[in-house]
């Protein structure tokens, strides 16, 4: 055989083993994870109209409708790790939905305490604050792993929330809730209902 028709012969099949790799990598981040719908199954869960699922080694939120992938969100998870165990400040792993919804509403940079507005993040007391912005809380759906004891999402008061510190979104650094830019969280926080479901998961 002629070298030269070799040679394109090979580059062709590493350009196709290439795009089927890229394409399998992309299908996987865009699909619900199917240990998500395994467990919604095995707790009798249907799933809901939206889906939120945190991949928390790519810091990235990604959204679904109707098991159809929608977009994909930069965020922060903890900077202490991966946990459920109370007093971690660690993101909790497993199968969540969204309890209750602050905030709406407010102003983005809306500076929370327990809940309840207590400033703004233009004012120079609150220009690093916390949680901001909007609040989704979560709750644990999962006894024994995310849900009751010590393990318990929700007592723990793991949130979907802003933060003052809006650079450092896409890297590790909250305190176990799961930081979103404030025009990212507006948007999700005014869509999705509360009891919509949240996977979250190492990757």
């Amino acid at each position: 055989m002629d070298r030269r028709i070799l040679i394109s012969m090979m580059s062709a099949a590493v350009l196709l083993t290439s795009g089927c790799a890229s394409l399998r990598c992309m299908n996987s981040q865009t699909k619900i994870p199917d240990v998500c719908l395994a467990t919604c199954a095995r707790l009798k869960f249907e799933p809901t109209k939206f889906i939120l699922t945190v991949n928390i080694a790519r810091q990235t939120v990604s959204l679904f409708e109707d098991n159809r992938f929608v977009k994909k969100f930069p965020c922060s998870t903890s900077r202490f790790g991966i946990g459920e165990i109370k007093d971690s400040n660690c993101t909790p792993r497993g199968l969540h939905r969204i309890a209750e919804k602050i905030g709406g509403g407010e102003p983005a940079g809306t500076v929370f305490q327990s809940r309840q507005v207590v400033g703004h993040t233009s004012q120079p007391e609150f220009a690093n604050a916390k949680i901001t912005t909007r609040i989704m809380w979560l709750e644990g759906l999962e006894p024994g792993f995310n849900q009751g004891g010590d393990v318990d999402t929700h007592a723990r008061y793991i949130y979907i929330h802003g933060t003052g510190d809006q650079a450092s979104i896409g890297e590790p650094a909250s305190h176990g809730c799961i930081h979103l830019a404030d025009a990212d969280l507006i948007a999700l926080f005014d869509l999705l209902p509360s009891g919509t479901l949240v996977w979250i998961a190492e990757r």
